[in-house]
């Protein structure tokens, strides 16, 4: 995990963690001049300073809250209020967790580029699209490849389970769940760390 609250410089591989970009990416931007920075005398590492970082960050639209807050970003997708309520009361008190919810795959696709979460957790059956939808469309999207997707859904068959995997989800959880257990999933997809 990236602290970055008290840090002034940063390793590209930091600094890909931070903006949810693979690290050749930040390379190609830190070598084009996109991304400021100075290289370790003697070698080929490549350093970016704290103010770089926040310059690039805001002229590329990636929130700067990721930089400071340290906590796995979570989108809850579902159309049942009492879960979404349940999510963000339990993750906001866990405190690893940053929250934002939705109840449709529409409003979840323009969260997660605005959000840009680590973990998704979506209701397999919303009311505009199911969840195979939304996994393809995010596995089909280079710019996600760092978010874990966990289904959860009452209604599913081994098959579309099954189907759900394949379209790119990490996990499944069947509803009625135990919140522990999906903490405990999440924290395992994504290494989040007690403060």
């Amino acid at each position: 995990m990236v602290q970055g609250r008290n840090k002034g410089v940063f390793t590209t591989g930091e600094v890909a963690q931070i903006c949810k970009v693979s690290q050749q990416t930040v390379i190609r931007c830190f070598d084009s001049g996109r991304l400021k920075g100075f290289r370790v005398p003697g070698s080929r590492f490549r350093r970016i300073p704290r103010e770089s970082l926040i310059s690039f960050m805001k002229n590329n639209q990636i929130p700067l809250d990721q930089l400071d807050s340290g906590k796995k970003r979570v989108l809850v997708v579902d159309d049942d209020e009492a879960i979404v309520e349940m999510f963000t009361d339990l993750l906001d008190r866990d405190g690893r967790f940053e929250v934002r919810t939705c109840t449709t795959g529409y409003d979840a696709g323009i969260l997660t580029e605005r959000f840009r979460p680590d973990i998704l957790l979506l209701d397999f059956k919303l009311p505009d699209v199911n969840g195979n939808a939304v996994c393809k469309s995010i596995r089909s999207n280079s710019k996600y490849e760092h978010i874990r997707i966990i289904i959860i859904s009452g209604v599913a068959d081994p098959d579309e389970v099954e189907e759900l995997l394949l379209a790119g989800a990490d996990d499944f959880i069947r509803k009625p769940f135990d919140i522990n257990e999906v903490i405990s999933r999440m924290v395992d997809l994504v290494g989040a760390e007690h403060a």
